[in-house]
């Protein structure tokens, strides 16, 4: 099975500390995490990301620019809010994301 690349946007760096090892304790993803805009921005252009999570924090307009920039570089992206709720909460919502993707 092939790597799944997903980066994960919050604005707490706790929050997004403990969401990138959730992440990476599944063996099929790989997770990265980032605090700002533009250095999402700029590691999306870098590397084939599958599934983008925005974690809580983001503002509105934030949340909308980000989307509509990686929808145009991507048009294929997975884009999930992840609002928090526990380890078995964000492996089913991006699990679910996956599937919803297959289909």
């Amino acid at each position: 099975m092939e790597t799944i690349n997903i980066l994960y946007i919050g604005r707490h760096l706790e929050i997004l500390a403990t969401v990138v090892r959730l992440i990476n304790a599944n063996e099929n993803w790989n997770g990265v995490g980032v605090m700002n805009d533009e250095e999402a921005k700029e590691i999306f252009i870098r590397k084939d990301f599958s599934l983008v999570l925005l974690g809580s924090g983001i503002q509105e307009e934030s949340e909308t620019n980000l989307c509509t920039f990686f929808n145009k570089q991507n048009p294929n992206i997975i884009i999930v809010q992840h609002y928090g709720g526990g380890s078995g909460l964000l492996k089913s919502e991006i699990l679910l994301a996956l599937e919803n993707n297959k289909n």
